[in-house]
């Protein structure tokens, strides 16, 4: 099935404008679950009730608010007043510079599109080979669907990509965080340290990791089905060693050695 388009913007900067097409780069699938009335088997539906009295409030009685847990106030605001607030319409994606591909942290990304050419795909080549030959990725700015966004633009294979950003104030920054205290390290364990980074260097193949959660779940619904039964085995629980970082430099080093002996018998 070709994959279809979940909206069209036109890439601009300076006086280029080149039309493309969004399409989603990942679908979620997760296994999600329906609540269901035990005896019957009947979808359970939802009720919003009032927490004082437990009765169930009707839709026209009810407002959005935003309640200030610090200063314990509550504040009431109407559906109007916040479509007013909605940014306006438009096609229009704006690329406002660009920066050394690498140059965003990974805290700051959030969803990769890909982006397909809607007419003029001289134009939208173009683009992509100038990115990928200079080694760019541009930062761009959008409203999509009632929303804000902003967004790295990168090209791989000939292919253009968005991937939306977090804003600043989603992001944690870095120096919150504890910095790694004790001794320093030896010589020798900064150099076993490289010769194992050294050993477990290779390709990235993801066809070699799925989710095996998902997979023993689809196969426990898939097995009640047809009226079997599973003899379900909790996984074992490995208590960590703790063992000096020399000595596990070492052990590190010499399972990696051997798992690279294997793959070239095999």
């Amino acid at each position: 099935m070709a994959a279809r388009a979940i909206w069209k913007g036109n890439l601009t900067f300076g006086s280029v404008s080149v039309p493309v097409k969004f399409y989603a780069a990942v679908e979620d699938r997760t296994v999600h679950f329906r609540l269901l009335h035990e005896k019957d088997r009947a979808p359970v539906a939802r009720q919003m009730v009032h927490p004082g009295t437990g009765e169930p409030v009707p839709r026209e009685v009810m407002r959005r608010g935003y309640v200030d847990e610090e200063r314990g106030t509550v504040v009431l605001l109407d559906e109007r007043e916040l479509e007013d607030l909605e940014p306006n319409a438009g096609r229009e994606v704006s690329v406002r510079g660009f920066l050394d591909a690498g140059r965003i942290g990974p805290a700051w990304y959030d969803r990769p599109y890909y982006l397909g050419p809607d007419g003029n795909a001289r134009a939208y080549r173009a683009l992509a080979e100038a990115l990928e030959k200079s080694g760019k990725e541009g930062f761009c700015r959008w409203t999509m669907r009632r929303k804000t966004y902003i967004g790295a633009l990168r090209a791989e294979n000939g292919l253009l990509e968005m991937i939306t950003l977090r804003f600043a104030a989603e992001v944690i920054d870095a120096s919150r965080l504890p910095r790694p205290e004790g001794r320093e390290l030896s010589r020798q364990e900064r150099d076993m340290a490289r010769q194992l980074v050294g050993t477990l260097a290779g390709d990235f193949d993801p066809e070699a990791y799925r989710d095996e959660y998902r997979e023993r779940v689809l196969e426990l619904i898939r097995t009640k089905a047809r009226g079997g039964r599973v003899r379900l085995k909790k996984p074992e629980e490995r208590k960590a060693e703790v063992i000096p970082l020399s000595d596990a430099l070492k052990q590190s080093i010499q399972q990696a050695e051997k798992g690279k002996k294997e793959k070239r018998v095999a």
